[in-house]
């Protein structure tokens, strides 16, 4: 298992290159038509997995997993699970929005279920960032400015609270039927994410 490795997949969606700096011990697995971006880049791929029904070729690449056209799972979620088999509990996801809403969504799911099997995922939009917690916390360095929002995942959420936010909170239950954790803000400090019991969805905008 690479529990200090970073597993780096990118999709077919924009690219949006905020620390994207794969080291030694990482892998970088090309999602479907991610295997375009990461060529115009120059950035070696450890693995390619798609369908790759949108591109219309198949990659010239030495390690590529072919995937059916008709599938549960998405081109990201299947190479989400291939970097799980390998170890790898932290993954950044690139190239997963700024398309079809659905795949957006699709993708912010993957998070939670990256966070509910004790994992930590990161989904890279344009100006924002996206991660999930599970009977945890998440913690940010003084500095940070902009908005955040925590969203419950799930039926309830317990014990949520938000410390060195604008709008704190202690103690309290989220649902997923009311939006009470959307727009809080950064105030410099260090600040606090914590859910006791329950999964939330954390976007932070840069």
């Amino acid at each position: 298992m690479n529990q200090d490795g970073t597993c780096y997949i990118v999709g077919a969606g924009a690219f949006y290159d905020r620390d994207f700096v794969p080291e030694a011990g990482d892998f970088v697995i090309a999602a479907d038509g991610g295997y375009g971006t990461l060529t115009a880049r120059g950035t070696d791929m450890d693995l390619v997995v798609g369908d790759f029904d949108s591109m219309g070729f198949r990659p010239d690449h030495p390690k590529v997993v072919d995937l059916p056209v008709e599938k549960d799972d998405t081109d990201m979620m299947a190479a989400i699970r291939l970097g799980w088999e390998r170890g790898y509990r932290t993954f950044r996801l690139y190239g997963g929005t700024g398309g079809r809403v659905d795949h957006t969504l699709a993708n912010l799911q993957s998070l939670v279920w990256l966070s509910t099997r004790g994992g930590r995922g990161f989904l890279i939009g344009e100006d924002w960032t996206a991660a999930a917690v599970t009977d945890g916390d998440m913690t940010f360095a003084p500095g940070h400015s902009g908005f955040l929002s925590v969203f419950c995942q799930g039926d309830r959420a317990e014990g949520v609270t938000l410390e060195g936010l604008k709008y704190p909170l202690k103690d309290a239950v989220l649902t997923c039927d009311f939006p009470l954790g959307v727009s809080n803000e950064f105030t410099g400090v260090a600040s606090r994410v914590a859910v006791g019991k329950g999964t939330l969805l954390v976007i932070w905008y840069h």
